[in-house]
């Protein structure tokens, strides 16, 4: 896997992140399919381990993912495809501001199946703030 990582990066097509937490790897973060040409898109995909869940480690990490597309790679669209039943997953999208577009009917092999997907997805021009300072100014300050 990361031989093929690895080479899909020296191609330009991919930028694979892990993804650490106080010392400790706990998932990882992939920008994949970059095209460029007229489209000028790429996908994200990412997992998370279950014990950092819920810290805004995802969001944090997807949105540093996007800015950097964004403004150092020069894409111009990121999507972000979840299985309908991936609430977690849904829930960083949507904590991020990303747009639903719609279902992907069998879009991806997983478990020996053809599973649906929803699609979510950003243009440069919906952050121009940028994606981190918008997650940052979204989240409940801590107080105390």
């Amino acid at each position: 896997m990361v031989r093929h990582l690895r080479a899909e990066a020296a191609a330009g097509r991919m930028l694979p992140f892990v993804i650490e937490y106080q010392g400790r790897l706990v998932g990882q973060l992939t920008v994949a399919g970059i095209t460029w040409g007229s489209m000028c898109s790429a996908h994200v995909g990412y997992w998370v381990d279950e014990s950092v869940a819920g810290r805004g480690v995802m969001p944090t990490a997807v949105a540093l993912a996007v800015d950097h597309c964004f403004r150092t790679v020069g894409l111009h669209r990121v999507e972000v495809c979840i299985r309908p039943e991936n609430a977690p997953s849904r829930r960083v999208v949507e904590k991020l501001g990303f747009r639903e577009e719609g279902l992907r009917p069998r879009y991806l092999h997983i478990d020996g199946d053809w599973r649906d997907h929803l699609v979510f997805a950003l243009t440069v021009e919906e952050v121009p703030e940028g994606l981190l300072h918008r997650w940052r100014q979204a989240r409940p300050r801590n107080t105390a």
